[in-house]
């Protein structure tokens, strides 16, 4: 049999410090911004509106953050978690410079930790991934650990390194287009009346809206983002 297709890696082939640049690099259009509409019914003001986007500063409607955050995630899934049983969990993630239909997205990933679980069958393998535009600027970055596979049991244990996880992301990291105005800002076009300072630490907010992701849902947004995780389709 041809050995010319990837099964994607076990927990075995990672190595702490080994750097992975993650095929194929994406660009976004607005159809990736329709469908994901489609699909979870978005209704963020600055991301449906140009004329909005415009009147703060921006020069069109960006991508919605967290469309930008899956597209990037798709992109490493084919490495790091193809093989993968569960995603255990983020830490320190960060968006960087806004994204608009047309910009090319592509990441890359570094493994900052491995440890191997006790029944021997699996292990926790940490990464740090980061995903660019042409440009080079950074759009997302973020920490994830995910539970991987091992194909050969009698493979003993890599050392244990389980990195030091951001617990926060201090403000002085978040990035803030220079470009923002806050004198554009139409609260009645956003749909909700409440600025920063009608917020307070330790409220609870009872958010009406819900909506059950079908399976169909879920099929079509991991095929959105190219996610491979045998998880999902098989």
């Amino acid at each position: 049999m041809s050995g010319k297709t990837s099964p994607g890696n076990f927990f075995e082939d990672f190595c702490v410090g080994q750097r992975l640049p993650h095929a194929p690099p994406r660009t976004v259009t607005t159809g990736e911004v329709a469908l994901y509409t489609a699909l979870f019914g978005s209704r963020f003001t600055i991301s449906s509106s140009d004329p909005f986007a415009r009147a703060l500063g921006l020069p069109a409607a960006p991508l919605e953050s967290m469309l930008v955050f899956h597209v990037i995630f798709g992109r490493t899934v084919a490495d790091i978690s193809r093989n993968a049983i569960a995603n255990l969990g983020y830490a320190g993630v960060r968006f960087g410079m806004p994204v608009y239909p047309g910009d090319t997205l592509q990441a890359d990933s570094v493994v900052i930790g491995l440890k191997q679980n006790t029944d021997g069958k699996t292990g926790v393998v940490y990464v740090h991934s980061t995903g660019t535009n042409q440009r080079g600027e950074i759009v997302p970055d973020f920490r994830r650990w995910v539970m991987v596979n091992k194909r050969d049991r009698t493979r003993p244990a890599p050392e244990t390194v389980v990195p030091q996880l951001p617990s926060r992301v201090l403000a002085v990291d978040f990035h803030v287009p220079m470009t923002l105005s806050r004198e554009g800002y139409d609260s009645a076009r956003t749909g909700d009346q409440f600025l920063w300072d009608d917020y307070a630490i330790g409220e609870r907010i009872d958010h009406v809206d819900g909506m059950t992701i079908e399976e169909a849902v879920h099929m079509l947004a991991t095929k959105l983002y190219q996610n491979t995780a045998k998880v999902h389709f098989n």
